[in-house]
């Protein structure tokens, strides 16, 4: 593992490619961008749309096609133009397109100035040949059983053999098809048809992971790459043990987020420390254990605080709804915090199974998947059932399994990473694995902060400079970095900081 060391404005840094690769290229016959649908167009009006597609099976790659749908916001300064940049925006079964709309509104401006940016929705998601495995108006309905209790543990096996079923009866020609390997094929074929010999990429979270796969595969087609919030690639641990790594980051930033809020007694009135702000914590999930508030039981209720530790958007939001519920029996803000799950939000949770399910081998014995998940739960309670449940699909998945891919990082070129030490969605410890995967990577890390997103999402000016210049300027640090990490918010004052742009 590289050195890490303070990089500061003054710092030394190593060059890398800067030829402008795409400056000139142009898209494929066939490829043709125009308006986007209206769900993107509205939003993004600057954006433009096109169809490409892609074999089903890419060793039939005459047979059956599969389309997708594409995104770009051409290069604010063509002559400054060094090519096209695909972001991903994770999952697996993110919506591409859509977060590219909104990562182009944080982007800096110089690298919004040198690359087209390219959004994709992966196949089966979103735009692309979207599918789903359930009715989500019946299968969602809240509130769900709990995740926790063992009296509703054969109610959950029931519910994941029925997620299982009804992914084969909906979608089940697509499942043997719907893993990493493919994504990164199709990404390739995006390359293709946008014309370019090489291509640039920013991948968040499950991103880092489907980058680093295109990276094996395709060491020679990769020009410059970010990798943010990065996956432990190790091949033992893709994707169940990562899946139980998860439990342990997310109750460690849930104690960090309980002492934020006893910092601010006077204005939550929730404790004054900790373990205090805990208390209150597991009366509430008490209380909704004996009798839930409408659609707010106890898996919404872990749901809506795990959500909140992505980021700290929603921190000031959800300890208020905390404190009205505690001290003024106001259930109202958690009410309204309840993610009611839609067809998008199914169709993303049924790429999410379908690719996982399907990238590695899983245990099949239901005795395994307790035993892990009670030995988690003594220590990390907070996610240590639902998480098991939410891939609880992949033990009885009607598709084939494939052995994870090894990375090496064979043949690439410098990759720039990010990680926020506390991130509880991708723990620190899988950013240490990829960077040791990938021999030519320099790693950037966030201290003092967990924000699954650094660069162009954390609102901090160092790890924005740092990739601005790796990506407009082709320099990155030479050597591991450490960054201050960006503020958190302040609900003493009107216009506080959210850590997020």
């Amino acid at each position: 593992m590289k050195r890490s060391i303070a990089f500061g404005l003054a710092g030394a840094v190593v060059l890398v490619s800067t030829a402008v690769t795409g400056a000139t290229a142009q898209a494929a016959p066939g490829l043709h961008f125009g308006p986007c649908p209206a769900d993107i167009s509205h939003p993004y009006p600057k954006m433009q749309c096109a169809k490409l597609d892609v074999p089903l099976d890419y060793r039939a790659p005459h047979g059956e096609k599969l389309q997708l749908m594409i995104s770009k916001l051409p290069a604010r300064k063509p002559t400054e133009r060094r090519g096209s940049l695909l972001v991903n925006p994770g999952g697996p079964g993110g919506a591409g397109i859509s977060f590219a709309g909104d990562l182009i509104g944080q982007l800096p401006a110089q690298v919004l100035d040198s690359y087209d940016v390219i959004g994709f929705d992966t196949r089966n998601t979103a735009h692309s040949t979207p599918i789903s495995c359930v009715d989500p108006a019946t299968y969602w309905k809240s509130p769900l059983p709990d995740p926790d209790a063992p009296q509703t543990r054969e109610q959950n096996w029931q519910r994941a053999q029925q997620y299982a079923d009804g992914c084969q009866q909906r979608a089940g020609k697509y499942l043997p098809f719907l893993n990493t390997p493919t994504n990164a094929r199709d990404m390739d074929s995006i390359r293709q048809a946008l014309g370019e010999q090489k291509i640039n990429y920013l991948g968040y979270s499950y991103g880092t992971y489907l980058g680093a796969v295109y990276g094996q595969l395709f060491p020679d087609r990769v020009d410059r790459m970010i990798l943010d919030s990065s996956v432990n690639p190790d091949t033992s641990g893709i994707w169940y043990r990562d899946t139980l790594g998860q439990d342990v980051s997310a109750q460690q930033r849930l104690d960090q987020y309980f002492d934020w809020i006893a910092q601010y007694d006077r204005v939550f009135h929730l404790g004054t420390d900790r373990n205090q702000v805990r208390a209150v914590w597991d009366g509430i999930q008490a209380d909704l254990r004996k009798a839930p508030r409408g659609p707010l039981g106890p898996a919404e209720f872990s749901e809506t605080t795990f959500n909140a530790l992505y980021g700290e958007d929603d921190w000031i939001p959800l300890a208020g709804a905390l404190s009205d519920f505690h001290n003024n029996n106001d259930d109202s803000g958690l009410i309204d915090q309840v993610s009611v799950k839609d067809a998008a939000d199914e169709n993303t949770n049924a790429v999410y199974n379908a690719v996982e399910c399907a990238d590695a081998p899983w245990p099949s014995r239901r005795e395994d998947w307790e035993r892990d998940s009670q030995a988690l739960a003594t220590n990390y309670p907070l996610s240590a059932w639902s998480n098991s449940w939410t891939v609880a699909p992949c033990r009885v998945w009607p598709g084939p399994r494939q052995q994870p891919t090894k990375i090496t990082g064979a043949g690439l070129p410098p990759v720039l990473m990010f990680n926020s030490v506390h991130d509880a969605a991708t723990p620190y410890q899988g950013a240490l694995e990829m960077h040791r995967s990938l021999p030519t990577s320099v790693l950037v890390t966030e201290q003092n902060a967990g924000k699954h997103g650094v660069f162009a999402l954390a609102g901090n000016p160092a790890a924005d400079r740092i990739g601005t210049e790796y990506l407009v300027h082709g320099t990155i640090p030479p050597a591991d970095t450490s960054i201050p990490g960006h503020p958190v918010p302040d609900p003493t004052k009107p216009h506080n900081p959210q850590g997020t742009p």
